[in-house]
């Protein structure tokens, strides 16, 4: 039991790094901070797009992360 969640804990540690790495940087200019950054079309369908996607996978990765975490502390104390 121990191992078959350490399996599947080390594939959700790799889904995590994968998804953080393959994010954008949300770095933006100076002329972006000035304006206050206009609203454009992506922005009201934000999670239709590519972005929007990996930020749900990063989210979904990080709970199954921290619940294999969990089990794992309670498996290991048992």
């Amino acid at each position: 039991m121990k191992v078959l969640f350490t399996v599947i804990h080390v594939l959700v540690c790799f889904s995590v790094i994968v998804s953080v790495l393959m994010q954008p940087a949300k770095v933006q200019g100076l002329s972006s901070a000035i304006s206050g950054g206009a609203e454009t079309f992506f922005g009201k369908n934000k999670s239709r797009t590519y972005e929007g996607k990996l930020q749900k996978i990063t989210t979904i990765s990080m709970i199954l992360f921290v619940i294999t975490s969990m089990i794992l502390v309670y498996i290991s104390n048992k």
